[in-house]
């Protein structure tokens, strides 16, 4: 994969999505790089909570970095060396605990289109309500499906190019087919621009479900054990991650917050549930876990808009026995 366009070659800042092998069980990770105010590299590892990593550096392809995980009262330090070469991570963590392998990808952007939009299509007198969904697979390739009502349109020549979308909707009324073409801008959260049928020429306009919801959060995870720090990251399907573990759907109904993901310990698999409220910037609830300890309270303050979503990541493996303790306040 080419850099995106205006982005240097060896811009490595970005999400990357790790799978971490440690005596031979994998577990998810995702490692954040930034840069500070004057160019210098940082960065977070996000798993079972969050670390700011220290000493990073990277120069022909080789990057290196010191993690510090605490656990409880304990500290413990890991390195990392390893290289970067066309989108992909490779190297080895090694501390006290021992040696992992690490493998990682670049989260690639998604595609601005992508989400749940709620359409508004003026023709004449008439106006015309509808949900239009735009999913990408796998390898970025979109996909759009058009409901009104409890009716279907089917959707053909669908393309996104810088920001312009298109498409046209095939519809049949009392046993004749129309097709109305479709030509869109979208800009951050909305959309709008022309339709043109049989009928004549009108305006459609649309907002993204979800808008206010979508974009990185920092939590804060309070239990009897203690206080830690999670990144919860929504994408604008709606889809997510709760540290580096996927969220298939998250839910938003008025100003309510709902989700599940599972984790894994040792031979355990747990459902997680949060249920929350959204008020502006600030997300507030309470996470209930299998693992017992009871519920969690969670405060939670937005820090920005993730860069036009991600692809859904690879569900999340199993850590290796104690992993997940190790981590865990």
């Amino acid at each position: 994969m080419q850099a995106s366009a205006g982005e240097p070659a060896n811009d490595i800042t970005g999400d990357w999505q790790l799978s971490v092998d440690f005596n031979n069980v994998k577990m998810p990770a995702i490692l954040s790089l930034s840069k500070d105010a004057g160019g210098k590299l940082a960065g977070k590892w996000i798993g079972f909570g969050v670390s700011d990593l220290k000493d990073v550096n990277y120069a022909e392809g080789k990057l290196s970095f010191k993690q510090t995980v605490r656990a409880r009262d304990a500290e413990s330090t890991s390195n990392f060396t390893g290289t970067i070469k066309d989108d992909k991570l490779s190297g080895t963590l090694s501390g006290e605990r021992g040696i992992s392998n690490v493998e990682g990808v670049r989260i690639k952007p998604q595609a601005a289109a992508v989400g749940n939009w709620e359409i508004k299509t003026k023709m004449g007198e008439k106006d015309i309500a509808a949900t239009l969904t735009v999913k990408a697979d796998k390898d970025g390739k979109l996909a759009a499906q058009w409901q009104d009502g409890n009716n279907i349109s089917q959707i053909t020549d669908f393309n996104f190019i810088q920001n312009k979308l298109t498409f046209s909707r095939k519809e049949t009324i009392d046993g004749n087919e129309k097709t109305s073409n479709y030509e869109l801008t979208v800009k951050g959260d909305t959309l709008a621009g022309t339709v043109k049928s049989k009928d004549g020429e009108g305006q459609a306009e649309g907002k993204l479900i979800g808008a206010a919801l979508v974009g990185k959060w920092e939590l804060t995870v309070t239990s009897e054990r203690g206080t830690r720090m999670q990144i919860l990251q929504v994408n604008r399907d709606l889809s997510g991650l709760y540290g580096a573990i996927p969220i298939d759907k998250i839910n938003l109904q008025d100003s309510q917050v709902s989700f599940k993901f599972v984790m894994q310990r040792r031979e355990q698999t747990v459902e997680n549930e949060f249920k929350g409220k959204l008020e502006g910037e600030k997300l507030t609830g309470d996470l209930a876990s299998g693992f017992g300890g009871g519920s969690r309270k969670v405060d939670g303050k937005k820090l920005g808009a993730v860069p036009a979503g991600a692809p859904t990541p690879a569900p999340a493996e199993a850590a290796p026995a104690g992993a997940a303790d190790a981590n865990k306040k």
